[in-house]
């Protein structure tokens, strides 16, 4: 039967830890096909542009199941909270662009994993706020939360590295642009 358990686990060791290091936003639809073994991805065929958005600090991924007994039906939404420090008329712009898509977003965490956000169906920006705060520490910058409902859990990319996320994707071309700091 394809939902009989095939493994057992043992309580994991205390080395890993939480938090996001890093966001990569590709326009939806320009993955390429997706090739995926065991709930990771270990090929995509494309040609894009990943744009990289690093982060530190209140940023978080989750994803929560949602399974119905009445209707047989299982879905994951996975759910992205991200804090962009300084505001800037070109983040405005991308903030919109980012607003009227639907990314799939490349999400890195602390620990060398990750994970695509939006694999079938994208990843909508469903909220958040442009603040300039009211005292002199409060935030000037963006809160964003992406949302994305897909019929697994958020894949592994095969292989990442420190400098490339998509380093396993061997037929994919990816360019990776990084931000300024302006």
């Amino acid at each position: 039967m394809a939902c009989d358990l095939t493994r057992g686990r043992k309580e994991a060791c205390l080395d890993a830890v939480g938090g996001i290091k890093a966001v990569y936003f590709t326009d939806y639809g320009d993955l390429g096909t997706i090739t995926k073994v065991d709930e990771e991805i270990t090929d995509l065929s494309g040609t894009f542009t990943a744009f990289k958005y690093e982060l530190k600090g209140t940023n978080s991924f989750e994803q929560s199941i949602t399974s119905s007994r009445e209707n047989g039906t299982t879905f994951f939404e996975q759910t992205l909270s991200i804090t962009l420090k300084k505001l800037s008329k070109e983040d405005h712009k991308e903030v919109k662009l980012l607003a009227y898509g639907r990314p799939h977003i490349a999400v890195e965490d602390y620990n060398g994993n990750v994970f695509l956000m939006g694999e079938e169906q994208g990843a909508d920006l469903t909220g958040g706020s442009i603040a300039t705060g009211t005292a002199l520490g409060d935030l000037n910058g963006y809160t964003l939360t992406f949302a994305a409902q897909e019929t697994s859990p958020a894949a592994f990319l095969a292989s990442p590295t420190v400098a490339d996320p998509y380093a396993g994707m061997t037929s994919a071309t990816v360019t990776i642009t990084e931000g300024t700091n302006a």
